[in-house]
């Protein structure tokens, strides 16, 4: 809350009455007209220049932005005044009459004149705020000008921001400034922000620079244009207070859309201001200002209360509106300024639909009569115009203090509110200066404006003075009979008489002090240097309880020390400074010198937690807030409690009532001690109606409230403070010390954690009272283990059973909801069902207290599971109550509870049974009908209901037995029909009867009528329709009459009797019948049976049914040893029939598998080498398996069976399968062969397999260097054999190495041919001398090599003697497979020989190549492993 302090301004002495105020926009300037009969007029810029002229000044206007004053005098002259330079410029003279329009654009780009005979002008500014030449346009209307109105510049009519994007290129942008191009483009009196409107005074609204003359008419004298920009719409205000509205057309035009007269006083000036989204506000002299909102055309007065001093028949004159505090003021003709402040509402006096309510505050007094008022750039100034004199208005935040039970707050700028709660009693002082601060004992009151300092003492109900002195301090306190002031650097130590007796100094670096606190004995002092200190008052003389503390040091980016406090002990000290961060609270512990904090911002002190954890104790967020005042108990040194806002952010959303969650303001309490730190006590929003905290005072916590809330006599000095009891000490505000005491410690005791210590502190307090309040407190903490303590101590039986049930729920709001419920807290209770989202006990709770309004609501959106029974509940409500009105529908119980309820009125009852249409109802009313022995309504009733069986029942009574048969017929009843075949057969139709037994599926029955009866025929189909005991019975009987035999076996077949049919069908030969009944024979039939069925099928030469029964029958080794004497395929599916499951215990492990290998064993004499593999396989024969796949002769299989069984035998035998195979043309053959024998562990296999390679390599491909190659792995393979003996094994060697060395021989010849033929020749000739060179290397190799080598020399005579010798020594020799052709014919030509045979082309040779090449890479894989 604030209050307004009046300086009256200084003028000249030359100067007169003020005629005209008004504030620049920005800067806090304040212009003022006056007018003397002497001097003529001025204008004065307070407190800057001074204009004086022969004629007053009739309009003020200054620059939007510049500190630019446009002055319009009587005599048509328009001065330009700049602040605070005084620089002055007067405009080219274009009037010669008294200025009547002066008004700026909103860019302060151009200014428009207009005087009283018409004359109109626009004039061109610069940035400076100074005309350019003559008018950009003048024109005459002949008329008084009155009014004139700009119309804001639209976003796209911008001209800077059309420049800039007319310069980046954008086309539109510059066609808007080609204004030559038609249609594109404003108009040039559209730049500039130069639309605007100007009456006349003969009610005509002009288009100035127009020839087309008025844009509208008006009736009467306009006194007020105004443009809503939001709307488009131009606003016209007539004398007569006409409200009309037009929205403009684009090429000047007017359409009325609005015209309504204003309520008011017509004929005289009103002052109209506008305040947010379009509500105007009027001032006509009446003791109301009026409100319109515009937009929503809806309207509401603001009245004087006479309770906050407003005197009867106060009127009101002039207004003004300060949007950004949300204030409106209003100025009466008693000297007072009364104010608005609107606050957020949804009903209430004062409301408009915008969502706000208007709350008048205390009024300001000033001087005369005010008929002017407007508030400055500053938000703290408000100038007020009176006839004789212009007061500016600052803000002031009003005084409060607190101290021994007593409280000072202040009214206005000169009277104070004390109230003293010790003694009941209230009063008002009334200061002769303005009070900017008060302090405040049990025994003075103390206030002072910063120069002078004033005292007074209570004295027989009134505050009297006993002194004053002069005294410039800024900070003051009082403690006894002491008053304590500041100056520079130090603190003076005063009488009440003003007597300095003792002087506090304090050093240059500690600085000079500012902000001094009392507490109990203590006095803490905060300096402008951040340091802070505390002095003992306990004695005669001030003495220093501590050294002064640097917390500049200890805070970095500290700013100013805003609030300093220090506990009741002085040990604590508590600060809040003004920096970054601002959001802290410090606390400097004296004893100890540490500087700790809390952080509102984070919601954490400065270590990890507030308290210990517990489970029933929710911690309260209090992030994103900052700390706005605080205070520490008067005599518990460890309670502080402080105020905090919560900072505003733009997703801030409003806050539910009593919510923490978004509250504007919580108050919040801690423990501070040096042992444990802080400690969250209590934290909650702060209460509606209350301005601020003032101090907390155990056992309450005390608030300076709004003006009016607390006011119960208007005739007497307002309550300006209220009191709320904290929440461990609701009940117990009288209680004494000791208990005060006692409860503190309790409260601590229970905030740390400690639960024997708070029951130690309370062990003594024996009242109920205190344990009742205790209880409702737990509701508040939600502790239920104190509450039972505490319903023990009051005697409460019924609540502790309650809450010891209540602990089947989880929620543990839930559970002290009951705790509520018992102590009578149903708010509470309420509340925290609704919390907890339990609707269901929510809804018991309603029914419980009657509620039934909302409990049927709770149930409809929230708990629709029992809605039907809240709804029945509600209803057997009502009926108590003697309301009949058939609530029983909703929760659907009607059917029984309605007949129930109307029988007694039985009219009623057949109108609600007609009128609900309901078969059930229709029924039961049937039935009552029939009882009542009308049979007629009785059937009309059962028909309705659809009831076929009373139907048909009391048609058969009736004797009507064809109408009965007809319904039964129709509606397929069984019901009906079994009725029907009862009578029937009481008068020994038998026909019928079995008819109706049959169509009410009663077939026992009508099996019975055909047994007895002889029906034969008619037996059998029933009894295939019937029950398995039905058809066991049928078959007896045929099988007993010795007929139909075959419809006995059937019928023991279908009931499931298998051997008894089997039985009958042997014993009647009935081939066919057990043909289908074998079919159905299972695993679960009887093992005999089976193996009569079987001998059966092998009887009759059915031998593939007979193995299936003996598979079945689980006989395997005769379904086998049958397959084979009968050559019986043995398929996939019978095998997979005969395989036993590993897990099965029918058969051991050991003969499972002999059974599988069994199966094989048939399996690949039949053929089935697949299906062998796989049983060998199960069996665990992996070699079998392999044995049985390679007959198969599936060579994928084969490799892929090898690789995953990985067992040597089974690698060889792969790999001596794959050597059958054509590996020579297929490379992956030839790896896995190597590979398997690898695996295998068989070198000497390999090594042979090797020597094969090498063989293929030279009879094939003569490619002896692959030989060789191959030949040393076959070698590498052979020394690693084991052989049976050692001499063997040399053996094997020796004539591996003797071949390798010959092969080696050969192919060193054929290199060596190139650079020394004669000693490759002599080699070639070495080795056909020896005795074993066939067949490592073939003997026509070597002749082949000769014979080539002397035909190319030319030789050809030894060619043909070499030849000669080469075919007698191997006469079946083929000469073309070792001689080239061409050397063949050469040879022929020289020696004259004939042809020589037929030689072979050796052309085989060349084309097999690519398998050549092939088998290359096989063996340089090999060789590179």
């Amino acid at each position: 809350m604030a209050v307004y302090f009046d300086h009256r301004i200084e003028p000249p002495e030359s100067n007169g009455d003020p005629t005209h105020m008004t504030w620049h926009s920005t800067q806090p300037v304040l212009a003022v007209s006056s007018m003397s009969p002497e001097t003529g007029g001025a204008v004065d810029l307070y407190l800057h220049c001074h204009v004086q002229r022969s004629s007053p000044a009739s309009v003020l206007r200054w620059h939007p932005s510049k500190a630019v004053l446009a002055v319009g005098w009587h005599a048509g002259e328009v001065l330009l005044l700049s602040h605070p330079s005084g620089e002055q410029g007067s405009l080219p003279a274009a009037h010669t009459s008294g200025i009547a329009v002066l008004e700026w654009n909103g860019a302060g780009s151009r200014l428009l004149t207009g005087d009283q005979t018409g004359v109109l002008a626009l004039w061109k500014v610069d940035a400076r705020g100074r005309v350019q030449g003559p008018p950009l346009a003048k024109h005459s209307y002949g008329k008084a000008l009155t009014c004139c109105v700009f119309r804001p510049v639209a976003p796209a009519e911008d001209v800077a921001q059309l420049a800039r994007a007319a310069v980046s290129g954008d086309e539109s942008a510059l066609d808007m400034f080609n204004w030559r191009t038609p249609g594109t483009g404003p108009s040039p009196k559209t730049q500039e922000g130069t639309v605007f409107f100007v009456s006349t005074d003969d009610g005509e609204e002009q288009l100035p620079l127009s020839p087309c003359g008025p844009v509208l008419t008006v009736d009467g004298h306009v006194q007020r244009l105004l443009y809503l920009e939001r709307r488009g719409v131009l606003a016209v205000i007539t004398e007569n207070l006409l409200l009309s509205q037009y929205r403009l057309g684009p090429e000047g035009g007017a359409q009325e859309i609005m015209k309504v007269k204003l309520s008011g006083r017509s004929g005289q000036i009103a002052d109209i201001a506008w305040a947010e989204r379009g509500l105007l506000v009027t001032a006509t002299g009446e003791q109301v200002i009026r409100l319109w909102d515009l937009e929503r055309d809806d309207n509401s007065v603001l009245a004087l209360d006479e309770s906050l001093g407003f005197e009867k028949g106060e009127t009101l004159h002039c207004v003004a509106h300060c949007a950004a505090k949300g204030l409106l003021a209003a100025g009466t003709s008693r000297g007072r300024i009364a104010m608005w402040r609107s606050v957020p509402s949804a009903s209430g006096h004062g409301e408009v639909e915008s969502g706000c309510q208007w709350k008048l505050q205390t009024p300001t007094e000033v001087e005369g009569n005010v008929s002017q008022l407007q508030w400055g750039s500053g938000l703290n100034l408000l100038a007020a115009r009176s006839i004789s004199t212009v007061l500016i208005l600052s803000e002031h935040v009003m005084s409060t203090h607190f101290s021994q039970q007593v409280a000072a707050v202040q009214l206005t700028p000169n009277q104070l509110s004390v109230t003293y709660f010790s003694a009941g009693k209230q009063l008002r002082l009334c200061s002769d200066t303005h009070i900017k601060g008060v302090c405040i004992t049990k025994d003075t009151v103390t206030v002072w404006n910063g120069r002078r300092v004033a005292v007074y003492e209570p004295s027989q109900g009134v505050l009297r003075s006993t002194g004053s002195f002069l005294c410039e301090s800024s900070a003051l306190a009082v403690h006894g009979g002491d008053i304590y002031t500041v100056e520079p650097q130090r603190v003076q130590v005063r009488t009440m008489q003003g007597t300095v007796k003792q002087l506090l100094p304090f050093s240059e670096a500690e600085g000079n002090p500012v902000l001094l606190s009392v507490c109990q004995s203590f006095l803490a002092v905060g300096t402008d240097s951040a340091h802070v200190k505390v002095y003992d008052l306990s004695r005669r003389e001030a003495k220093p309880h501590c050294a002064a503390k640097n917390l500049r040091d200890q805070i970095p980016n500290l700013g100013a020390l805003v609030s300093v406090k220090c506990n009741s002990t002085g040990s604590q000290i508590s600060i809040l400074v003004n920096g970054r961060p601002d959001h802290r609270v410090y606390f400097y512990d004296v004893e100890m010198d540490t500087l700790s904090y809390f952080d509102f911002f984070t919601g954490r002190p400065a270590t990890a937690g507030l308290q210990p954890d517990d489970p029933e104790r929710r911690y309260l967020k209090l992030h994103g807030r900052f700390p706005i005042s605080q205070f520490w108990d008067e005599s518990e040194p460890r309670l502080f409690v402080c105020e905090t806002l919560l900072k505003a952010t733009s997703s801030q959303q409003p806050a539910p009532p009593g919510s923490l969650e978004g509250a504007d303001v919580i108050v919040v309490s801690f423990f501070c001690t040096q042992e444990h730190g802080l400690l969250l006590q209590d934290c909650y929003p702060r209460p509606a109606g209350v301005e601020a905290l003032l101090a907390m005072d155990v056992p309450f916590y005390y608030f300076t409230c709004k003006v009016g809330i607390c006011d119960k006599d208007p005739n007497s000095t307002p309550h300006m403070v209220s009191r709320r009891v904290l929440r461990d000490f609701t009940g117990l505000e009288d209680c004494d010390k000791p208990t005060r005491d006692a409860m503190l410690n309790f409260s601590f005791y229970l905030t740390i954690g400690d639960m024997d210590e708070a029951f130690k502190s309370i062990r003594l307090i024996k009242s109920k009272t205190v344990w009742e309040n205790m209880a409702r407190m737990c509701v508040k903490s939600r502790r239920l283990d104190v509450a039972r303590v505490c319903l023990g101590n009051m005697g409460h039986a019924q609540g502790a059973r309650a809450l010891r049930e209540a602990e089947v729920h989880p929620e543990l709001e839930a559970r002290v909801a009951v705790l509520a419920i018992q102590l009578g807290m149903l708010d509470d209770a309420e509340r925290l069902y609704k919390s907890c989202k339990r609707y269901d006990l929510l809804n018991k709770f309603y029914q419980a207290t009657g509620q039934w309004q909302q409990a049927l609501e709770t149930a409809e959106t929230n708990d629709r599971v029992h809605l039907r029974t809240t709804y029945y509940s509600y209803a057997k409500h009502l009926e108590a109550m003697g309301d009949r009105s058939l609530a029983y529908e909703k929760s659907d119980t009607y059917r029984f509870e309605v007949p129930r309820m109307l029988l007694e009125d039985v009219v009623s009852l057949e109108l609600y049974i007609n009128k609900t249409k309901e078969k059930s109802l229709y029924k039961w009313w049937g039935q009552y009908l029939e009882s009542q022995s009308d049979l007629e309504s009785a059937l009309r009733y059962y028909e309705y209901a659809q009831d076929y069986l009373s139907l048909v029942r009391v048609y058969c009574y009736l004797g009507n037995l064809q109408k009965a048969a007809e319904i039964a017929n129709e509606t397929g009843n069984r019901a009906a029909s079994y009725h029907l075949a009862r009578q029937y057969e009481s008068q020994e139709d038998i026909k019928q009867s079995v008819h109706f037994y049959t169509r009410a599926q009663a077939y026992n029955n009508a099996i019975r009528l055909c047994k007895e009866n002889g029906l034969d025929d008619q037996l059998m189909n029933l009894a295939l329709l019937s029950n398995p005991e039905d058809m066991m019975e049928a078959a007896c009987y045929y099988e007993e009459k010795g007929d139909h035999m075959d419809r006995a076996v059937m019928l023991y077949h279908k009931a499931g009797h298998f051997s008894k049919a089997l039985e009958l069908a042997f014993s009647t030969q009935q081939f066919g019948a057990l043909q289908l009944i074998a079919e159905d024979l299972d695993e679960n039939s009887d093992p005999t049976l089976l193996s009569r069925c079987s001998d059966f099928f092998i009887k009759h030469s059915q031998y593939e049914k007979a193995v299936e029964l003996l598979v079945v029958a689980k006989k395997y080794h005769e379904a086998l040893q049958l397959c084979l004497d009968q050559n019986l395929t043995i398929s996939e599916e019978f095998a997979e029939s005969m395989t036993v499951s590993r897990d099965s215990k029918e058969i051991s492990e050991e003969a499972r598998r002999d059974l599988l290998e069994r199966i094989a064993d048939c399996c690949m004499r039949q053929g089935n080498y697949h299906l062998a593999t796989k049983k060998y396989t199960q069996a665990g024969s992996k070699v079998k398996a392999m044995k049985a796949l390679l007959k198969s002769g599936d060579t994928e299989k084969i490799v892929f069976f090898a690789g995953v069984s990985r067992q040597k035998e089974i690698y060889i035998m792969a790999a001596n399968y794959l050597q059958s195979l054509d590996w020579r043309s297929d490379p992956e053959i030839m790896k896995n062969i190597i590979g398997f024998y690898t695996k295998g562990r068989a070198p000497d296999l390999l090594a042979g397999f090797y020597e094969a390679c090498a063989q293929v390599e030279i009879d094939e491909y003569q490619n002896y260097e692959k030989a060789l190659g191959a030949l040393s792995e076959a070698y590498k393979c052979l020394s690693k054999a084991k052989a049976l003996s050692a001499e063997e094994q040399d053996r094997r060697l020796a004539r591996m190495q003797h071949r390798i060395s010959l092969v080696k021989r050969f192919v060193q010849a054929r290199r060596l041919f190139e650079e020394d033929p004669a000693e490759a020749v002599l080699l070639c000739k070495s080795l056909l001398e020896e005795a074993e060179l066939d067949p490592a290397v073939r003997i026509g190799d070597a002749y082949g090599f000769l014979v080539e080598h002397y035909c190319r020399q030319g030789s050809f005579q030894e060619a043909y003697h070499t030849l000669e010798e080469m075919t007698k020594r191997v006469p079946s020799l083929n000469v073309a497979f070792y001689v080239s052709q061409r050397s063949l014919e050469a040879l022929q030509r020289a020696v004259g020989l004939p042809p020589m045979g037929v030689m072979q082309d050796r052309g085989n040779k060349q084309d097999s190549g690519d398998e050549e090449d092939e088998v290359e890479e096989v063996m340089e894989d090999v060789q590179g492993d």
